[in-house]
């Protein structure tokens, strides 16, 4: 049985294990990274990120050239099946795998497919198809991702009951859809499904949609998804689900039932921590498969880190590949460490939302004397050119120093919007201030004028 000797070996090729990998070796460490898949590219590549924004963009084409009058006058509406649409996000994912292999290629780092098992504190046993191997470390770094928590009272072999990654085998495109679970994933579906004319029923267990949202955008995408068709119904949970060959039934804790024509497990997730010989190193997951790690990543084992969704939150490929990328600086001593807490949230439902920043009840309840600038996206040239008028940004400034606390968007490209506040809240000092927006030129007509439009709106209600 062959063995081998790393500085850093990395457990998992999602975002955390990259943005690992790449920084230890870049510092001169020997590296290898360890991946049961047949590719790389974690769940982000293959059943989350990549392949949902993928559909959400080829829906989105779908809704623009069945509602612009330009593209009626050329021809009818067109109708496009879940699996026609599903294919151009697999060109995507071919892409995404290529390109991620050739950065370990390029930067000699040791790809070993496999499934690695802590044999103690500084080996690994490496089981492959047809291979059996032992890795020695210095350093480990666990980034084993996430899969979809499923409950064991649901059959998920159903061939109409899916989770967040069967869903992407789905090769009908159903008339009716419930989905259970109105988080992120949730949310993002119903808009996908709902774009492509399917009768979405959204349950959420909850009192209302992405609680961690500021209340207006909250209350913006229940509009927005209902008048999509979504059927949103809160403070609802699941009794039974009950599939059958022509459909499946839930029952609700409430008495209600609803009948549809597959069904959509989206309701948390669970780190993949089993079978990792966790216990022969002395590391216990959580109830939901996570690591407890320090403020520098490290778990209770001081050699052995953890990045990514496998420690928790937020559970984002942006804050995992930055984790991970954390977890090897700190390994390697350079002067990029940082604890990951400045996330912003990027949700790619129809429109999109991102955010940075407090919200206005954090802010009320923590009584800080903030303003608010806004802006409407039907307001703008830009938004009004391409037929996007959905939408606003929102900026939350502090009203005695003007200093940015909080930047909300709502509505076409806000993910790429919100970056540019969130570069001016990262400033220090009086750097960050509403000023730079007012004091600015911005190009015309852009949507990033919506922050000068934000700005002016806010600084009209100082008094």
């Amino acid at each position: 049985m062959a063995e081998h000797h790393y500085d850093v070996v990395v457990i998992g090729a999602g975002p955390s294990g990259e943005g690992a990998a790449m920084n230890a070796t870049k510092h001169g460490k020997r590296v290898a990274i360890i991946e049961d898949k047949p590719t790389v590219g974690g769940n982000c590549t293959h059943w989350g990120t990549i392949p949902s924004k993928a559909l959400r963009h080829s829906v989105k084409q779908i809704i623009t050239f069945n509602t612009n009058q330009m593209f009626r006058d050329i021809g009818e509406p067109r109708w496009f099946s879940f699996p026609r649409v599903l294919q151009n996000a697999q060109k995507v994912i071919g892409k995404q795998v290529k390109l991620r292999t050739q950065f370990y290629a390029r930067n000699r780092v040791d790809l070993i497919n496999g499934r690695a098992r802590f044999v103690d504190a500084n080996r690994l046993e490496i089981r492959g198809n047809k291979s059996h191997e032992t890795v020695r470390f210095k350093q480990a770094i666990i980034a084993t991702g996430s899969r979809p928590y499923l409950p064991p009272d649901v059959d998920f072999r159903h061939h109409r009951i899916y989770n967040s990654d069967t869903i992407l085998n789905l090769s009908h495109t159903p008339r009716t859809l419930i989905i259970y679970g109105a988080g992120v994933i949730g949310s993002e579906y119903a808009s996908i499904f709902a774009g492509l004319g399917v009768k979405v029923d959204l349950i959420n267990p909850g009192s209302r949609l992405l609680t961690f949202l500021d209340d207006e955008i909250s209350d913006a995408l229940s509009y927005h998804l209902r008048n999509n068709g979504v059927l949103v119904r809160h403070n609802e949970e699941y009794e039974s689900v009950d599939g059958d060959d022509h459909g499946i039934v839930l029952s609700l804790k409430s008495g209600k039932k609803i009948r549809a024509d597959a069904f959509l497990w989206c309701n948390g997730r669970s780190g993949n921590t089993e079978n990792l010989g966790l216990e022969n190193i002395g590391l216990t997951p959580n109830g939901r498969g996570q690591l407890a790690v320090d403020d520098h990543y490290r778990t209770e084992v001081g050699h052995i880190y953890a990045a990514g969704d496998v420690i928790g939150w937020p559970s984002l490929a942006s804050a995992a590949y930055d984790q991970g990328r954390s977890a090897s600086s700190d390994i390697v001593k350079d002067d990029y460490f940082r604890r990951v807490t400045d996330v912003p949230t990027g949700i790619y439902t129809l429109p999109e939302i991102s955010s940075v920043g407090k919200t206005e009840r954090e802010l009320t309840e923590a009584k800080v004397p903030y303003e608010v600038g806004q802006a409407f996206f039907k307001d703008l040239a830009r938004a009004q050119i391409t037929g996007d008028p959905v939408g606003m940004l929102k900026l939350l400034f502090h009203r005695e120093t003007r200093q940015l606390l909080g930047i909300h968007c709502f509505g076409d490209q806000a993910a790429e919007i919100v970056h540019i506040g969130q570069a001016i809240m990262n400033q220090e000092g009086e750097a960050n201030s509403l000023n730079y927006f007012i004091n600015t030129t911005f190009n015309y007509p852009t949507m990033a004028e919506a922050y000068r439009v934000a700005a002016l709106n806010g600084l009209n209600r100082i008094f």
